[in-house]
């Protein structure tokens, strides 16, 4: 009886969690795209643009790296900075989003890890109608293969995980640092810089990689680039280094935000 009754109340927990975070995704796209033209599709625009002048600048320089094939390194491009403007993206915003709804908080009582969560979520649905079925199509025209395609998703899935993650973490770490913000630029930018967006990660010098290989979304990059421009079946290797520094991440950031959590109310 007491079993039953815990169960029902974990699951009503679980229901009420679920609802509410569909509530502040929703309301995060309408007030993110009140008003706007393209809505979601303005999210591909500035990777568009910025793959069209890596192309014109490196493209002539790298092709080599990619079959000799202009189109592979601005296909390769586009791939690197989707990633980057979806980590980007979601943990900027998930940084400021416990203190944003401070206010809420000190008035009802709510699981604040539903905040964070909320911002990945919301930059989940927009990758997944926006950029998703451009990698798709992508993919399914290099490979031919609809393995690939569905392999897509475990490279996206580790690139939540990392992000929830860091968005948990930065989230958590804001509460008590309010200069973080400026901070986190800094280190979104050495993350920019050390990840293989617009050269190739085969022109690192081996003295300089093993630092690059602690940058979580390396892996991630470089198994969405194998599965989509290689032509051949996903390499598992890839796909697990991705999904392991995911999970990683994810534990990391999600025990800091438990043990800092019950220190957060006197400081919102």
């Amino acid at each position: 009886m007491a079993l039953s009754v815990k169960n029902n109340l974990t699951w009503l927990q679980v229901q009420r969690y679920w609802e509410l975070l569909y509530v502040l995704v929703v309301r995060t796209l309408k007030v993110r795209y009140r008003g706007s033209i393209l809505g979601v599709y303005w999210s591909l625009l500035n990777p568009l643009i910025m793959t069209g002048l890596y192309t014109a600048i490196f493209g002539a320089t790298f092709a080599s790296y990619y079959d000799n094939s202009i189109v592979n390194y601005m296909l390769a491009a586009l791939t690197g900075l989707l990633v980057i403007n979806f980590y980007s993206a979601s943990t900027s915003q998930a940084l400021s989003s416990v203190v944003g709804n401070g206010a809420l908080l000190n008035k009802i009582r709510l699981p604040v890890s539903v905040f964070p969560v909320s911002m990945i979520a919301a930059n989940v649905f927009q990758f997944s109608v926006g950029a998703f079925p451009l990698l798709a199509i992508m993919t399914f025209i290099n490979s031919k293969s609809l393995v690939n395609v569905l392999a897509l998703l475990f490279p996206f899935l580790a690139l939540i995980l990392v992000s929830t993650g860091i968005g948990f973490l930065v989230s958590a770490l804001y509460v008590f640092f309010r200069d973080l913000p400026y901070f986190y630029e800094l280190i979104t930018f050495v993350i920019w810089i050390s990840s293989p967006i617009f050269y190739p990660a085969a022109i690192v010098p081996k003295a300089v990689q093993p630092f690059l290989n602690l940058n979580p979304l390396s892996p991630i990059i470089e198994s969405l680039r194998q599965i989509t421009l290689s032509g051949s079946l996903p390499d598992l290797g890839l796909i697990w280094g991705a999904l392991l520094s995911g999970i990683i991440i994810l534990a990391l950031g999600w025990t800091s935000f438990h043990i800092w959590r019950h220190q957060f109310m006197d400081l919102l």
